[in-house]
């Protein structure tokens, strides 16, 4: 296994990665955009081009659209203090740092994270996150999301949920992650313990798009967060040439069953600068979402969901398969059902 985490074109080009005669061009995208792909992942890419597409930049990234956005999903406008933000009246983000072990090349967060991006939260803006947290009583979730919080030490984890503990209305911690699969030899029994707390539950969302993530080193790191008690859900982000087959859905959504995680969302990818050559339509992620209804267990369902632009929040954009008076099975049948009053 490659022993270091590729940072450059040219770490990409040595490993055999990237053809030498694109590292100008590549160039380019890496001083707008971070690069980083773990030795876990290095492994996984020749030969897989779904794979590459994630993780090695590509000269596309630099064509902007006119209808993407530095922040897709509007994260400013509901930003009551720095680090934080307040979508929902029930639930937080908690932005506990903005660097990540892997940059996906599709991140929606990509002009934020990285080593050029938002600088990690400041002892003064962490008091200031928790004490808005602390003052409203309606926040019942704090879901810790970054960046990647779980590359943070077992120390800052610990001391994060110490924190959050001492908060006696909010209840559920939810981490969200890739490091579980991209790299696994960070989830120790030290780092498990860290994320929880007397008085909260926690639960761990893992990020992965393809069945080839999750290895059996992903396996077994995942294995330690369940067994130790602490629940997991699934996040996966439908993108061209990556998962948008029946196929590749389908045993990427066993294969989360598999490991015991509840598969959760499916995001429709979103308008991040230099994305659409990743976006699929609507009509293609509903047509993907039927195929799952028709062939997998309701285990292996996911909510497909659409972000909505401008920080409108998440909508449920899967396909609809009742109109009064008849519904339509998986298999496409339509059948009648008597209209309601």
């Amino acid at each position: 296994m490659t022993a270091r985490t590729l940072r450059t074109p040219k770490d990409l080009a040595d490993a055999g990665l990237v053809a030498p005669e694109r590292l100008a061009e590549l160039e380019g995208v890496a001083a707008r955009y971070a690069v980083a792909v773990t030795p876990a992942m290095v492994e996984l890419i020749p030969d897989n081009d779904a794979m590459a597409r994630q993780f090695v930049p590509n000269e596309a990234e630099l064509q902007t659209t006119s209808d993407e956005l530095a922040d897709p999903i509007g994260d400013d406008a509901h930003s009551p203090v720095s680090g934080v933000v307040h979508r929902y009246p029930d639930r937080v983000l908690l932005k506990a740092n903005h660097a990540c072990a892997v940059y996906c090349r599709f991140c929606f967060r990509r002009e934020m994270v990285g080593p050029d991006g938002v600088r990690p939260m400041s002892a003064a803006q962490l008091d200031a996150a928790m004490a808005y947290i602390a003052a409203d009583p309606a926040i019942w979730e704090v879901i810790v999301t970054g960046g990647d919080p779980l590359i943070l030490s077992p120390r800052r984890l610990a001391d994060l949920m110490a924190r959050l503990a001492r908060i006696p209305h909010v209840k559920i911690v939810r981490f969200h992650t890739r490091v579980p699969a991209v790299e696994p030899e960070r989830v120790t029994a030290e780092l498990v313990a860290a994320l929880q707390a007397p008085g909260k539950t926690t639960w761990v969302a893992l990020h992965a798009n393809r069945a080839e993530e999750l290895t059996p080193a992903a396996a077994a790191a995942c294995a330690r967060i369940v067994d130790a008690g602490v629940p997991m859900v699934s996040q996966t982000v439908l993108l061209k040439g990556v998962n948008d087959e029946a196929a590749a859905l389908e045993a990427l959504m066993r294969r989360f069953v598999e490991l015991r995680i509840k598969p959760y969302y499916l995001h429709h990818a979103d308008m991040a600068p230099g994305t659409s050559h990743f976006r699929t339509t609507l009509a293609e992620g509903q047509a993907l979402m039927r195929d799952l209804r028709g062939t997998v267990s309701g285990l292996c369902q996911p909510t497909y969901v659409l972000d909505i632009p401008g920080g409108h929040g998440k909508a449920p954009v899967g396909p609809c398969y009742a109109t009064d008076g008849e519904v339509t099975d998986p298999q496409g049948q339509a059948h009648r059902y008597p209209p309601g009053d």
